[in-house]
């Protein structure tokens, strides 16, 4: 397998760690079995200078490499403008196939902002330019709508986005064939949007610190060039993108509707009831990811359509081990059974993908090998996230099978 994180950022945007660099990155990556990282944060001229210096080519034409960690030219932006009369807030992945075509795109960045304030800059135009903008400057490059259903700053986000992709990017729609379908959402809810088959579905972390990199990402059978990726993209090749990795979409921050400050979750049947305010303070509550695909779906099922690529559910090892003992995640004893059970049988991916059942229990605690085992077979309750609190995800290795199936979601 080769394991792709597309979007991820630096230490150079804001609320990210210090450790977000091309060292530690690597590091992680090699824990986490992961093959690829975007780079993220491309328009930073700090960061492009310090990805310039380390970063060397690779066999693969458009694919650069650092310690055996393959990286592809990738950043996050902002776009923020106003159409129809309502301000649109918009973030979007940009593509490049080489430096030169990136720094080109970066000189004419400066010409609407000051690209030194922010990893992800915020730029005053609107998608369609932006899409051009990429292919003046490198005639390869592409962008990818990011994280597409949460409620601030996404294409469909129900509190700035378009309810179709057209209207969001008029005629370069011909030049968008991948959305990033985000933490709150998966596979078999976009599925229930027939709008949304034409284009290629894929997942990525958006990690904010080196741990959290391929907590979501994409799964393909080999190494590519930047050019092989974009014909995988555009054809949603099934034989070179075997699936995605998920988390279980409650546990995004955005997946319910509510109103953080009163600690209100809703479910979308619940919000309609309580006509889209707070039963606590009265105000408008933040309508979720889940809510917003049921406003636009015009499907009734999430059967897989023939030719969309599948996904694996997953939780991320060092949260298994929190839930199964019941530590806090950043807690020693979490990090020392997570650095215990990687150095004892690889990588984290491929533990919680590819070995035995049978391997597991022989060579792990009974509880924590149940606990993947339990994960692998979608046993377990979520309690889902909603406007900016993620989900609780709960493995209990104690519980019976059928108290498992009573409580789940």
């Amino acid at each position: 397998m080769y394991i792709a994180d597309f979007h991820i950022h630096s230490k150079y945007s804001r609320a990210t760690s210090k450790n977000m660099d091309i060292e530690h990155l690597t590091r992680w990556a090699k824990n986490k079995g992961i093959s690829l990282l975007g780079t993220g944060d491309i328009t930073h001229p700090l960061w492009f200078s310090e990805l310039r210096k380390k970063l060397q080519p690779s066999e693969q034409a458009g694919i650069y490499k650092f310690d055996n960690i393959d990286f592809i030219l990738t950043g996050e932006v902002n776009n923020i403008f106003t159409k129809n009369k309502v301000v649109r807030k918009i973030h979007n992945i940009v593509f490049f196939q080489s430096f030169e075509g990136a720094e080109t795109f970066n000189k004419n960045l400066e010409k609407f902002t000051d690209l030194l304030i922010d990893g992800r800059p915020i730029l005053q135009i609107d998608t369609r330019t932006l899409a051009k903008m990429v292919r003046d400057a490198d005639p390869e490059g592409f962008v990818v709508p990011a994280h597409i259903w949460t409620p601030h700053f996404s294409l469909f986000g129900a509190n700035s986005g378009f309810d179709r992709i057209e209207d969001c990017f008029e005629e370069e729609i011909n030049n968008i064939f991948a959305l990033e379908t985000g933490l709150s959402s998966d596979p078999p809810m976009n599925w229930l949007l027939s709008m949304l088959d034409q284009f290629t579905l894929i997942s990525n972390s958006d990690a904010h610190s080196p741990q959290k990199i391929g907590r979501e990402a994409n799964v393909f059978s080999k190494p590519f060039s930047f050019m092989e990726l974009k014909e995988i993209l555009k054809t949603q090749d099934k034989t070179r993108f075997l699936f995605t990795i998920e988390y279980f979409p409650e546990e995004g921050k955005y997946h319910y509707d509510g109103h953080r400050f009163c600690k209100v979750r809703l479910s979308p049947e619940e919000t309609l009831k309580n006509k889209f305010l707070c039963p606590v303070c009265g105000k408008k509550v933040t309508v979720g990811v889940m809510h917003r695909v049921m406003t636009l779906a015009d499907r009734k099922n999430q059967n897989q359509p023939a030719n969309k690529i599948g996904y694996k559910r997953l939780v991320p090892l060092d949260q298994i081990i929190a839930s199964v003992y019941q530590k806090d995640m950043d807690s020693n004893f979490t990090m020392q059974m997570y650095t215990q059970v990687i150095g004892k049988l690889g990588p984290e991916l491929k533990i919680l993908l590819e070995i035995s059942e049978q391997e597991l229990f022989s060579n792990l605690p009974k509880e924590l090998a149940t606990g993947i085992k339990l994960v692998r077979e979608e046993k377990l309750i979520v309690i889902p996230g909603y406007d900016g609190e993620f989900g609780t995800v709960k493995i209990n290795p104690l519980l019976s099978e059928s108290q498992v199936q009573q409580t789940l979601f």
